[in-house]
């Protein structure tokens, strides 16, 4: 099924986030693209598992395909086909009705934390906590792919 994915990107002004946050999950990650036009990406968080394509339409918009898959599958590609990988850690915080998705990154991409956040268009408007900082969505480094393959700390 074909969704479109409306996400703005956000740095944190300060840490004040966690005092509202729901316990982080864990996110293990592989690319087996990475490329600007398409990403192909496999996820395992606990026992579940998906492969999601995703083609860009603009900074803020992409298409989005993603299927649930055999865990023991997503982590045979994760270790034998991916070339990328990135593990993180996944916060909710939900702020006057709103759900933001703070990424806390480990390994090369420490200390960088981000702030997702998804849209039902370009246009919407929405609060901002004093946590949210400067905002990031037109700077492709802080993909989630660029980053699987030029790690923050490299930068």
């Amino acid at each position: 099924m074909n969704t479109i994915e409306i996400e703005r990107r956000f740095l944190l002004a300060n840490d004040t986030w966690r005092e509202s946050a729901a316990p982080p999950l864990l996110l293990k990650q592989g690319y087996l693209s990475v490329e600007k036009e398409r990403t192909i990406r496999v996820r395992i968080v606990g026992e579940q598992a998906w492969l999601t394509l995703k083609g860009y339409i603009s900074d803020l918009t992409r298409s989005e395909f993603e299927y649930p898959i055999p865990l023991a599958d997503a982590e045979n590609i994760l270790a034998n086909m991916c070339p990328f990988k990135m593990e993180k850690l996944r916060y909710l915080v939900n702020y006057q009705g709103f759900s933001f998705e703070i990424d806390e990154f480990f390994g090369e991409n420490a200390p960088l934390i981000i702030a997702e956040l998804e849209l039902p268009s370009e246009e919407s408007e929405f609060p901002r906590p004093n946590w949210l900082g400067e905002e990031i969505t037109a700077d492709g480094r802080f993909t989630n792919a660029y980053l699987s393959k030029h790690p923050f700390g490299s930068w």
